[in-house]
């Protein structure tokens, strides 16, 4: 039984499917989850700072907390529940609204429904389709995401250093805020700036500094936020602080260089484990098409792809929880 170029390209593109949502689910489970570290911060900085939320709303639309938003449509707010897409879309960089963002990704889903249904595995290919080809507007939010934090996170340590700087030069701390927002690139400047402008307006440096964190989920963001509100609490040298965090934060990156490196053998077994049924289906397919087409047809072949996909998205999480060393 012959197949169409156009069947093969679906099939490929459901075991793609399945690897891309793997991965997604367990970038955002990592994300939902946080560390313990950065629970304490949190709960350290919460507890030092009385913040007044009440007169937020006055000030702009990045001192509202997202889900809270009484003008949010019902569907939305009931989504924030289990996935605040107006946060994520804000901490990706990217100019797009939930809406567009959940329209493009329903469209989506149904031409790859479509595209799956009008193959011969049909029972199987539609579903995987439209979930593979909907997901593709969330996993690139997500990938826009991971880089722009990432980003942020390599400029911490010259954000520091500038702001000891100005420190050192005789500058307000609101000053030093304002001098990063000028003469750093984005997207730190942005978030910084943003800072800047809400103290402007009458919000202390602690609350601006408080809502940066939510803004921006970085545990060497909030290293940097409870020693600022700690030395305006106390007094001391604010500026020598900064320096020992931007020294702290480059050891980290330098200690999570050697660690990638140890754990690449790992990581390229996973991408191996993960992408060999894709290519061994191509390749019987070229070889002995009649043979590969039983899996969908027979129904001991149907339940052993289904537990093999299950058995992938296991093994997946197995070999990232190995891989996966927190510094």
């Amino acid at each position: 039984m012959a197949l169409t170029p156009l069947t093969i390209i679906t099939i490929a593109a459901a075991f793609c499917g399945v690897a891309a949502l793997t991965a997604g689910c367990l970038s955002l489970l990592q994300t939902r989850r946080g560390s313990t570290a950065e629970a304490r911060l949190d709960a350290l900085v919460k507890s030092t700072l009385e913040t007044t939320w009440d007169g937020a709303e006055n000030i702009g639309e990045q001192m509202v907390l997202p889900a809270e938003d009484e003008q949010l449509p019902p569907w939305e707010q009931r989504l924030a529940q289990v996935l605040d897409l107006r946060l994520f879309i804000r901490q990706a960089g990217v100019g797009i609204t939930p809406l567009q963002l959940v329209s493009l990704s329903a469209l989506l889903a149904v031409l790859g429904g479509l595209l799956g249904a009008a193959t011969q595995a049909a029972v199987f290919a539609a579903p995987l389709g439209a979930c593979a080809a909907g997901a593709i507007p969330l996993l690139w939010l997500f990938w826009k995401r991971r880089q722009r934090l990432g980003k942020f996170e390599s400029q911490m340590p010259d954000a520091m250093d500038l702001l000891a700087r100005s420190l050192r030069a005789g500058h307000s701390l609101a000053d030093g805020l304002r001098l990063i927002g000028e003469e750093m690139a984005e997207p730190i400047a942005a978030e910084f700036h943003r800072c800047y402008q809400q103290q402007a307006l009458g919000v202390s440096v602690e609350d601006t500094l408080e809502n940066l964190t939510f803004r921006v989920p970085n545990l060497d963001l909030r290293f940097f936020v409870n020693a600022v509100v700690l030395q305006r609490q106390t007094g001391g040298d604010t500026a020598e602080v900064l320096d020992k965090i931007a020294r702290l934060i480059r050891q980290r990156f330098q200690i999570r260089s050697q660690v990638k490196a140890l754990t690449g053998e790992g990581r390229l077994s996973g991408v191996v484990l993960l992408a060999m049924p894709i290519a061994l289906g191509i390749f019987m397919y070229i070889r002995n098409p009649a043979y590969l087409m039983i899996l969908f047809y027979d129904p001991l072949g149907q339940w052993m792809m289904l537990t093999a996909i299950v058995l992938q998205i296991i093994g997946a999480i197995v070999i990232k929880k190995i891989v996966d060393i927190k510094i």
